[in-house]
């Protein structure tokens, strides 16, 4: 599904309240018309992309979803969507049961007539305001980037120089090209965009999280899934892909029961990293000869959007695989298409037919035509 505007408007909205610490956690739960209660501050890209496509009425932020840390990306993608966010509401919203029905008035939320809290509503004028401030501490950030990056190598270096921690596969990689998916606004039209390298080079597909939905609902099946366990849906799980587990080093990947209740084999990479790293170093580890990403990210500010450990994996993870990672966009407007040779026949054959014909229609052509017959005629009597 795009990621498309919906509708600009606030007004008085109801619907089914439903609660997660973090946006990616209750996005899974929603279904079109609840109300998701976050408290997620500096919403990031990816956890805004995931409650887009849930679909929810609203977004309730009990924390400030631009810290000024920062200029993160995720409100800006909400507001042009459509789905109004309210945020600085506090930790009086996230004492709503779930599944409680909710109403917003502006920026006021009730349960009933009782008034729960009262926060901010964004539009475009407030987010770009935040972002503005947020730019003018890229200096500290950067120099957070430089520092959490020597911490990030310092306890993954085995993982990204040695390959300790890579679970042995049935799916060989060695020698394929492979393509990565992320879910992001972008995937949707670069998966499209490198149909046509898919179709003709028949790549590895590997999922990430909700990535894995997308190459499903694009008539693409994974090869390989590299997800939280938890927040993978059940068509995922069930499609035949060989799962890899992915969660924090040292911990019990999230999920891992749901797997086992369905008796679904799976394996495990642990690693600070994002998912979507753990399956770059995975295909990389592998052997893999290309690898190609869909979704990815690839600019400061989606470093950044990444938080502490996700933008040092990420600029980590693609200095280890180097020149074998490309981006999707990168691969669709360098792409040529291979001619098969019966192509080729069949183009010659079509050809000398539409010749013959041309030539058919003419009084040369006819004459030439019956003196041809008259010789094979002669033939054909001697």
């Amino acid at each position: 599904m795009a990621l498309g505007r919906r509708r600009p408007g606030t007004g008085d909205l109801t619907g089914t309240a439903r609660i997660g610490a973090h946006a990616k956690d209750v996005a899974p739960q929603l279904k079109r018309g609840d109300i998701a209660i976050i408290d997620h501050p500096d919403l990031d890209r990816m956890s805004a992309a995931a409650l887009v496509e849930a679909n929810p009425s609203a977004v309730l932020n009990a924390a400030r979803s631009t810290t000024g840390r920062y200029p993160n990306l995720g409100p800006g993608l909400l507001i042009e969507a459509g789905v109004p966010l309210i945020d600085g509401l506090g930790p009086d919203v996230l004492a709503i049961r779930d599944g409680r029905t909710v109403r917003v008035e502006g920026a006021a939320v009730y349960v009933g007539k009782e008034l729960v809290a009262e926060g901010v509503l964004q539009d475009r004028e407030s987010n770009e305001a935040a972002l503005d401030d947020a730019r003018a501490g890229l200096p500290l950030q950067l120099a957070s980037f430089a520092a959490s990056t020597v911490e990030y190598l310092d306890s993954e270096k085995e993982l990204l120089l040695d390959g300790v921690g890579i679970p042995t596969l049935a799916t060989v990689l060695t020698g394929r090209e492979v393509v990565v998916v992320t879910r992001t606004p972008e995937a949707d039209s670069e998966l499209a965009e490198l149909r046509k390298f898919i179709k003709e080079r028949k790549p590895l597909l590997i999922g990430v999280d909700a990535g894995a939905d997308l190459l499903l609902a694009a008539k693409m099946t994974p090869h390989i899934i590299v997800a939280d366990m938890s927040a993978l849906s059940d068509g995922a799980l069930r499609c035949g892909a060989e799962l890899v587990a992915h969660g924090p080093r040292g911990e019990r990947p999230a999920g891992i029961k749901r797997v086992e209740e369905l008796g679904v084999e799976h394996a495990q990479l642990l690693t600070a990293g994002t998912a979507e790293d753990a399956a770059l170093i995975l295909a990389s580890a592998k052997g893999a000869e290309l690898v190609v990403t869909v979704g990815s990210h690839t600019s400061l500010a989606e470093f950044l959007d990444r938080g502490r450990a996700g933008m040092s994996s990420g600029f980590l993870t693609r200095l280890a695989i180097g020149p074998s990672l490309v981006a999707a966009p990168t691969v669709a407007r360098l792409h040529r298409p291979h001619i098969a040779t019966w192509q080729l026949v069949m183009l010659v054959l079509a050809a000398f037919i539409a010749l013959g014909v041309a030539l058919y229609s003419t009084d040369v052509g006819q004459a030439l035509t019956q003196l041809l017959g008259t010789l094979f005629e002669g033939d054909g009597v001697g």
